[in-house]
């Protein structure tokens, strides 16, 4: 079997730093439950980069090598997934919404829950009789 060269040693050491800095407890984060019941999830985006290299030096004596690698790694939080005691689970995103219109169509059903909520009985009955 062939030696490995010095920079696949390299390579190797970094990529198993990194495998252990990014697992999936860092994309979905541990279950926070509050006092009421409420259980919060939190969702992280994760990217990272990889750089190595090297150069063989020739030399009278031997060969000669030197090389380095680094990585970087950039954790940034995305949203929450909140499920309620009564089984209502909700997507938290932070940061804005692509355009206002986004905005709006996510807020719809919110939106019609509440107008429903405010009407009287007799009009309750009358949606679901046409549904």
């Amino acid at each position: 079997m062939a030696e490995k060269h010095p920079i696949e040693e390299i390579m190797g050491v970094s990529m198993d730093k990194i495998r252990e800095m990014v697992d999936i407890n860092t994309i979905i984060g541990e279950p926070i439950s509050s006092p009421d019941g409420t259980i919060i999830i939190p969702v992280s985006k994760v990217s990272f980069g990889f750089v190595s290299g090297g150069s063989d030096l020739p030399s009278a004596a031997a060969d000669k090598f030197a090389g380095g690698a680094g990585a970087g790694v950039t954790v940034k939080p995305q949203s929450f997934i909140v499920i309620k005691r009564d089984g209502d689970v909700k997507l938290l995103e932070m940061g804005e919404k692509a355009s206002p219109i986004e905005s709006v169509v996510d807020a719809l059903p919110d939106i019609v829950e509440k107008i429903k909520s405010m009407l009287p009985e007799k009009d309750k009955d009358k949606i679901k009789d046409k549904k």
